[in-house]
């Protein structure tokens, strides 16, 4: 099985509703996200899936919250918009793209700092 991952990151807001504590007000971070695909087999240029295209798909998702307050966004009417809801939201998002080019979307982490993440990923059963 191979494994290929990018990561990308981009500016945007978000408050928690609901929270007890300092993440109920606005505030901001710059979030970092990790994308990783995997399959079995490779190209005829010998890739799983080419880096440039992987990370077009996953800059072409995160442009819509780039510098945006995530509550307003359509994603996150109904859901509070922490890094599991947000990882979930993207490989919700780019599970078909990744399909469509023959691999298949293993997992989607989200960083809201350096030391707190979130990983989403489908269950195998």
């Amino acid at each position: 099985m191979f494994r290929i991952a990018v990561r990308a990151n981009f500016a945007a807001a978000h408050y928690l509703r609901g929270h007890q504590g300092a993440c109920a007000g606005i505030h901001g971070h710059t979030w970092e996200v990790e994308v990783v695909v995997r399959g079995r087999g490779l190209n005829e240029l010998g890739m799983l899936m080419d880096f440039d295209e992987l990370k077009q798909l996953l800059g072409a998702r995160l442009q819509e919250y780039d510098h945006a307050l995530l509550n307003e966004r359509e994603a996150f009417a109904s859901l509070n918009p922490t890094a599991e809801n947000l990882a979930r939201q993207l490989f919700a998002a780019l599970a078909a793209e990744v399909r469509g080019r023959g691999a298949e979307l293993e997992r989607v982490t989200v960083w809201e700092s350096p030391r707190a993440w979130a990983s989403y990923q489908e269950d195998e059963s």
